[in-house]
This record gives C-alpha cells, sequence and structure tokens, in this order.
C-alpha cells in the first residue's frame, strides 16, 4: 500500500494501472474510518484490481466552521486500519492541491438539493459534488462506493454523474451498524455517553415505522417517529420525511407508485446525526 499526498503521483501509477487493462475502484472518505468505510473497501477489492482510498476533510461542504474545526482527523489511524485490507493506494491530499485554484462552479439539482438535508445545510451538496467531481477527474475510477447512510447524498452524485457525463459506475452499500443499531459514522465519536446510550433509538424508532406503515397513514408515521426520539430528552429531530427513492420529495400516501425511504437527522447534544430506513411498500 502506498499513500499518496499529489495528484501527480497518484495519476502516474493509476495511468499505469489502466494501461494494463486494470479496473479501479474508489472509496472517497473524509476520514475517521470504521467498520462502514472499511466495508465499502471490502466490497470494491471484490469487485476491481487496484482500490484506491481519498482521505480529505472537505472545506467546500461545511457551512457551519465549527463542524469543520471540529470533524475528527487521525490519518495515522485510518492507514492503520487501512494496512489490513486489499487497498492499493491511499491519497491524502491538502486542501491546496485538490483546489489549488477557488472551486466557483455551481450546480444544478433542482428539487433533489433543496428538502432535507439542502433545507437545513445550504451549499452542502454543491461543496459535495464540487470535491467528488474533481476525485474522480483525479482518480478516474471505473467504479466508486457510497454507503446508503448518506442517502440523499447518494442520490446527488448519482445525478451529478449523469449531468457531466462521467464513465464512472456508482455503486451504492448497505449502512454499516453497531450492535445496538445505531448507523456508523465518524461522527459517533464526538457523542457523550449519555448521547451514545440515547443514539440507537433513532433506529429503533425508524424500524417501529416500517411496522406502523402497515396500519398507519405517513402522517401519523411521522408523529409518531418524532414523538418518540424527542421524548428520550437527549435527541432532538431536526427532520423526519418519507420521501420517494428517485425524486426525494414527500410520499403523502402509502398507495403512491414508488420506493419509499424514511430519512432523517436528529441532534444528540450539539452533534447531529442522520439515518434512513426504506419501506417495503
Amino acid at each position: 500500500m502506498e499513500i499518496f499526498k499529489s495528484v501527480q503521483g497518484l495519476k502516474q501509477v493509476l495511468d499505469s494501472a489502466r494501461n494494463k487493462g486494470l479496473a479501479v475502484g474508489f472509496v472517497p472518505t473524509m476520514g475517521a474510518l470504521h467498520p462502514g468505510h472499511l466495508s465499502l473497501v471490502s466490497v470494491a477489492s471484490r469487485e476491481n484490481d487496484i482500490v484506491v482510498v481519498s482521505i480529505f476533510v472537505n472545506p467546500n461542504q461545511f457551512n457551519d466552521p465549527n463542524d469543520l474545526r471540529n470533524y475528527p482527523r487521525d490519518l495515522d489511524e485510518d492507514v492503520r486500519l487501512l494496512t489490513s485490507l486489499p487497498c492499493n493506494y491511499i491519497f491524502a491530499p491538502e486542501v491546496d492541491e485538490i483546489y489549488p485554484e477557488p472551486d466557483t462552479r455551481k450546480f444544478d439539482f433542482g428539487s433533489l438539493e433543496t428538502v432535507m438535508e439542502g433545507r437545513f445545510r445550504p451549499g452542502h451538496f454543491n461543496g459535495v459534488a464540487q470535491v467528488v467531481s474533481r476525485l474522480f477527474d483525479i482518480v478516474e475510477p471505473d467504479s466508486a462506493y457510497f454507503g446508503r447512510k448518506d442517502f440523499q447524498q447518494l442520490s446527488i452524485i448519482k445525478n451529478m454523474v449523469k449531468l457531466l457525463n462521467l464513465p464512472v459506475k456508482i455503486v451504492a452499500c448497505d449502512t454499516i451498524r453497531e450492535a445496538d443499531g445505531l448507523a456508523m459514522s465518524s461522527r459517533n465519536a464526538l457523542l457523550t455517553p449519555e448521547h451514545r446510550a440515547a443514539a440507537p433509538g433513532i433506529y429503533s424508532a425508524l424500524k417501529d415505522a416500517t411496522d406502523e406503515s402497515a396500519f398507519l397513514p405517513t402522517d401519523k408515521v411521522k408523529q409518531h417517529v418524532i414523538e418518540k426520539i424527542n421524548s428520550t430528552g437527549l435527541l432532538k429531530v431536526q427532520y423526519f420525511d418519507i420521501v420517494d427513492e428517485m425524486t426525494l420529495q414527500s410520499v403523502t400516501n402509502w398507495a403512491q407508485k414508488g420506493v419509499k425511504v424514511g430519512c432523517i437527522a436528529v441532534f444528540a447534544g450539539s452533534v447531529r446525526l442522520i439515518d434512513n430506513i426504506f419501506f417495503d411498500k
């Protein structure tokens, strides 16, 4: 496994690999790796000859300077974790390597970017699209791997690939959870013991919602999820919506066609957690 800080160095080894007909799989991350990230690397290694993992905390997708400042970073530990996996190259650049000049591009994702995360984090998805498209330009992967936990982000990236006509396959991988159901996230490391103990209530409420969907209308299901989570006294729902998988628009009736996804953001103290669940309808 080799670690690259420069775009030029990484591109040279990947150009050589592609000239040999080797397939390149790519896992973009912001570091603070956990088993969820590692599962993406494992899937990428099964489907490709070469695996690249990027570790880069992208300033362009943070609208809160404190969130950027507090985001967990531990490159040495990330490298240690990746040494046990079939990862060929780590790309860990500095900000000026990714953005030698300010990225002023503006993407238009329509209604995909104005709901849920987009409503509460304006500009976030434009920053995501900037960095992911830049990384795709550097790595030129055959396939790139993302977790379904960041469901709206996954939709945005798929849309970006279509908009830019990029020759990369986007592979969605299942959310990896702790034994108590909490979706694995780099932000979990920031939780206090009390909030960590309460946080599994998020997924518990989502699972209850899938059961209730058999006999309650969508508005009642939404209400119950919010009430259950807020009743802990340690968690506060920022939003919960049940949306169409493709359009991300709210579903008001279970009879509507299409796959339905419950998407949620919750504050556990000052730490913001997101999760989602699919409804079998």
